[in-house]
This record gives structure tokens, C-alpha cells and sequence, in this order.
């Protein structure tokens, strides 16, 4: 027992050894216990919210499955096979080659129709179609809007069904004489590399033109018979306005079914792009806004040989200066397309940056700082993508002085300006009045905004050369059959289940801008994608070139879009 003793710790000595415990050490271990489970919640908690959030941003992008037509027979299985061989390619190189080598340009001081020889090229490009695609002439009906204007109807046999409307232009931006000799190939030449069809119109926007014709004339051939009538609709001053070509056609289709009586537009637009470690599509589904404002600088004049320390070249200068240096904020408003873009690349794309999928839950329109944090982090990326979420002003013309040995009397200045969704016009002006107020104040100047209020010496007078509000956003909701769903659906029959369908935004307007009335689904997307080519290389400049795999692809796109919209229940 005593050696039991001996090895045993007498009780005594046990609450001895605890009395004699240190406080703060029994205070460190009650805070490691507490931290552990204050962390064990917080992860749970964490990956919880992590979760809920990745669901919510599925949520917010989803994709419906690939949507391949239900119509079949053998004539059409040999039309889609033949769209996919190498007689079809020789085909359409030849047919957008002849397309390109006609020099449809418009221009910005053209005349009236009929007295304006330049108006007439557009006779020679609808004889060509006309001899290209015989089988749409024979079919179709064709009106002629404006002289010019090509309206076709292939009509349905359910005249209960709303239209489907096809649109592209047939015009091209002019080819400066002095750039002729920087062109890889001749800008008119339509030559074909075997792998680009190079030329003026190639990729803006002929192809959409004839990949068009093309797909009808080949479901024309395949006997193929809609139930729901197609129009194909080209303006031909797009380039220039559109005021001739797409407000003619627009408002004889309003007057015929009447508002929102057409079930979508599809016009040129928007493509696909590779961005995040995924692909997407992004048909425009909005545009922004247009403003230019003329700013008038009226100083007195002078010899020259006797100037002031500002005459009105440098202070119109000054007041140039005052524009770039005020730029408008980035700003993502919540019907702002690129923000369901951004969703979507949150959900499903994994080189997605984190920074921005850190922000986007907590994103609001309504904050109390005029910083958005989101906004300001995706406009990192680059003007391009800035600008879609951007009010953009750009001083384009300027013009002022007579003569060398005289002070410049008046100045004047064009400043173009995009406007955010989210935004307007009138914002616009409210700016630039602040600054021309700044500016007169500093020389006294009086200041005449936006007013019609005739220009008096020693002023500033701003006047707004032309307007165009922002336009409606088209509904992207995939919730049953709509309009938006038949074409992400055609999109992923097409490209496969890895390409993702996101809603877009252009910094440019199309010949759309005309047609709000006619109906809410407006499109504005360029179907054809080449992965290996992607962008827009030589758009309205020096080696335009299209991409002949983007091409055909495009012309696929269409042929079996028609088929899913004639065969759409649309809710």
C-alpha cells in the first residue's frame, strides 16, 4: 500500500497543483476554444453564402438546351449536308465575292434620290441579287420602299402567327482613295485566300445580307413552306443615318401589323467572344443613347498681328480640354445587359475574376457613394469594354478663322456623345452647360443652352445637332418558349452545349433604332463565329476581311433559325 501510495498522486496535491494554475493560462485556453468554434461557424456560414450565391448566379444566367428544328425529310437533311461541304463553300465565295465587287457606298452629303447619281449603284446590287438568288424572286414578294429599300415577304400559312423579320444593309462605308494602296487585296476585289474573302462590306454587313438569301433559298429548294410569315427587310443608307432605307421600311411594316406586330428582329450586330475561359454569345438585347452637340464660340475679331492672351481658337480649346477632363463615370445601372454578362460569367466561367465576383452580390444601383465599385473594376479591362457601361464624349469636328492675318470670330465644335443605359440625353446637357458656365464666368461670356436663343457676340451656344434616346431593352427571360430562348437555343444547336448565350450591349446604334414600334424583341447579333478569328478585323477600315468558316456558319445559324421560330409557340 505504500508503494501504491508513493506512485499515486495524493489528492491533496492534485487541488494543490490546480490553485496554483496561472489565470491568464486558463484566460488562453477559454479564447482558443472560443475562436475555434467562432471559426467553425463562420466557415460553415461562408461556404453557405458561397453556395447560395453560385445558385443565385445560375440563377440569374440560365441556358437552355441546344434547339434543333422538328421538321425533316430527306430534301432537307440534303440541305443541311450540302451547307457543310466544300461545293457550298466554293458557292458562297463566289456569291459574296460578286456582292463585294459592287461599290454600294453612301455618304453623308448624299442628295435626293433620283438626282443624286450616287444613289444609283444600289440599282446594280438588287439586279445582282436578283440573278443570284432566283428562287426568292420567283417566291417571294418583293416591294421596293423608297426606290431602294428591299422588302420581302415569304408568306406563312397561319396568318395568326406574328412575323419573323430578318434585317441587314446593303450599303458599305466609303473606301478613302488614299488608303487604296494599304489594302492586302483590293478593297472591291472580293478576293478569296482560302480562308478570308477580303473587301469593302465583307463583314459590315454583306455577309449577314447574303447568308440571309442564301439559307431562304435553299429551304426554298428544299420545300420548305412556312406557317409563319418571314420578311426579309434591307435599308441601303445605313451607313449614313438610315433616314432614306430603314425609316421607309419600318414604317410601311408598322402600318401593316400594326405595333409590336412582329415576334422578333434579328439585324446585324453583336458576335461571339472568348472571354473568362468560356465563349459566349452576346446578342445585342440593347443600345445606348446618341447626342451631338454643336458648341458655338462667338469672340471678337482683329488683325492678327495684335492678339489676345486667348483668342476663340484657344479658349474653344480651353473648353475642349474642360470635356476630356470631366469624363463621365463608369456606372452599371440594373438594365444594363453587360451586367447579365457579368452574371453569367460569375456562374459558369472558371477564370472568371474574382475581385468582380466578390462585388457583384453586394452591387446595388442605389449607393451612397457616387463610386461604383463594380463598375470602376470591370472597366479595368479595357475602353472596349469601359464604354459599354460608359457615357463616351468625343470632340469629333472642329472648325474656326478664315484667314491667316485674322482673329477667329467664331468656333465651332461637334462633340459626339454615347449615352449609358441608364442615363439620357438630357444629362448630357446638364454637364455640358455646367461647364460652359465655368468657362463663360472665367471670360465673360454668355451662355445659351439648348434654348434657340440666336447666337450674340461674346457668347457660348450649344445646340443639339442630332438625338436619339436609349433604346428599349429586349426581355431575355428563357421561362418557356420565347423569343429570346429560340435564339440562345438555335445559338447552342449550332456551336455546341459549351457555348453560353449572354445578353449584350452596342456602342453604336443599327437601323433597329427605327423599328421599336414594330416590336420588343429586338436582336442585334451576328450569328456566324470563327473561334480562331474571332473580333471584328478591318471594320470600317483598311483590310476588311470576313472569315469564311464565320460565314457558312452564319449562313447554318439562319437556315435552322427560321425552321425553330416557324415551329415556336411563342408565349
Amino acid at each position: 500500500m505504500h508503494e501504491k501510495g508513493e506512485l499515486l498522486p495524493h489528492p491533496q496535491t492534485a487541488v494543490s497543483s490546480s490553485r496554483a494554475r496561472p489565470l491568464w493560462a486558463s484566460l488562453v485556453q477559454v479564447a482558443a476554444i472560443c475562436i475555434l468554434i467562432k471559426l467553425l461557424i463562420f466557415d460553415t456560414f461562408a461556404a453557405s453564402r458561397m453556395r447560395h450565391n453560385e445558385l443565385e448566379s445560375l440563377a440569374q444566367c440560365p441556358q437552355v438546351e441546344p434547339l434543333f428544328p422538328s421538321q425533316e425529310g430527306p430534301a432537307l437533311f440534303k440541305m443541311d449536308s450540302y451547307i457543310t461541304s466544300p461545293k457550298f463553300l466554293n458557292d458562297t465565295v463566289s456569291r459574296m465575292a460578286g456582292a463585294i465587287q459592287i461599290p454600294s457606298e453612301s455618304y453623308d452629303d448624299l442628295g435626293p434620290i433620283g438626282e443624286d447619281k450616287r444613289w444609283e449603284v444600289m440599282f446594280d446590287f438588287a439586279a445582282y441579287l436578283e440573278k443570284t438568288f432566283p428562287l426568292i424572286h420567283s417566291t417571294l414578294k418583293l416591294e421596293k420602299v423608297n426606290t431602294h429599300g428591299l422588302l420581302y415577304t415569304w408568306q406563312g400559312s397561319n396568318e395568326s402567327l406574328r412575323p419573323t423579320v430578318l434585317m441587314a444593309h446593303q450599303d458599305v462605308v466609303p473606301v478613302a482613295q488614299s488608303t487604296i494602296s494599304q489594302w492586302t487585296h483590293p478593297p472591291y476585289s472580293g478576293f478569296f485566300d482560302g480562308r478570308y474573302i477580303w473587301g469593302r462590306g465583307s463583314t459590315d454587313c454583306k455577309n449577314n445580307l447574303i447568308g440571309i438569301l442564301e439559307a431562304v433559298e435553299l429551304l426554298i429548294d428544299a420545300n420548305f413552306a412556312p406557317e409563319r410569315t418571314l420578311i426579309l427587310s434591307f435599308g441601303f443608307d445605313e451607313e449614313c443615318s438610315g433616314t432614306q432605307g430603314a425609316d421607309h421600311l419600318a414604317k410601311a411594316l408598322v402600318s401593316r401589323y400594326g405595333k409590336d406586330g412582329a415576334a422578333l428582329i434579328v439585324d446585324e450586330g453583336a458576335g461571339t467572344i472568348t472571354k473568362w475561359g468560356s465563349s459566349f454569345a452576346l446578342p445585342g438585347v440593347a443600345e445606348k443613347g446618341y447626342i451631338d452637340v454643336e458648341i458655338i464660340l462667338r469672340t471678337p475679331g482683329g488683325h492678327s498681328s495684335i492678339p489676345p492672351v486667348h483668342n476663340g481658337i484657344g479658349v474653344m480649346s480651353e473648353l475642349v480640354t474642360m470635356i476630356e477632363a470631366n469624363p463621365y463615370e463608369p456606372h452599371l445601372y440594373s438594365d444594363n445587359p453587360f451586367l447579365g454578362l457579368l452574371q453569367c460569367g460569375a456562374a459558369h466561367s472558371p477564370e472568371f475574376p474574382s475581385k468582380i465576383k466578390k462585388l457583384l452580390p453586394s452591387h446595388s444601383q442605389h449607393t451612397c457613394s457616387k463610386k461604383d465599385k463594380l463598375a470602376l473594376e470591370a472597366a479595368k479591362d479595357g475602353d472596349d469594354i469601359k464604354y459599354l457601361f460608359t457615357t463616351s464624349a468625343a470632340p469629333d469636328v472642329i472648325s474656326g478663322g478664315v484667314k491667316s492675318n485674322a482673329l477667329p470670330e467664331r468656333v465651332r465644335v461637334l462633340v459626339n456623345h454615347r449615352v449609358n443605359v441608364g442615363e439620357s440625353p438630357s444629362y448630357v446637357k446638364q454637364k455640358l452647360t455646367g461647364l460652359a458656365e465655368q468657362l463663360a464666368g472665367k471670360y465673360n461670356l454668355t451662355v445659351h443652352a439648348f434654348n434657340d436663343e440666336p447666337e450674340t457676340p461674346r457668347s457660348i451656344t450649344l445646340n443639339t445637332a442630332h438625338i436619339l434616346e436609349i433604346a428599349p431593352v429586349t426581355p431575355t427571360s428563357v421561362d418557356g418558349v420565347t423569343p429570346y430562348a429560340v435564339l440562345s437555343g438555335t445559338s447552342r444547336a449550332v456551336y455546341g452545349e459549351n457555348l453560353l448565350v449572354a445578353p449584350g450591349i452596342m456602342t453604336g446604334n443599327t437601323d433597329t433604332r427605327f423599328y421599336w414600334d414594330l416590336t420588343k424583341h429586338i436582336f442585334r447579333y451576328a450569328p456566324g463565329w470563327d473561334p480562331e478569328d474571332e473580333g471584328l478585323e478591318g471594320i470600317h477600315t483598311v483590310d476588311e476581311r470576313l472569315s469564311i468558316s464565320s460565314h457558312i456558319k452564319g449562313v447554318q445559324w439562319y437556315s435552322i433559325f427560321i425552321r425553330n421560330m416557324d415551329q415556336a409557340k411563342l408565349e
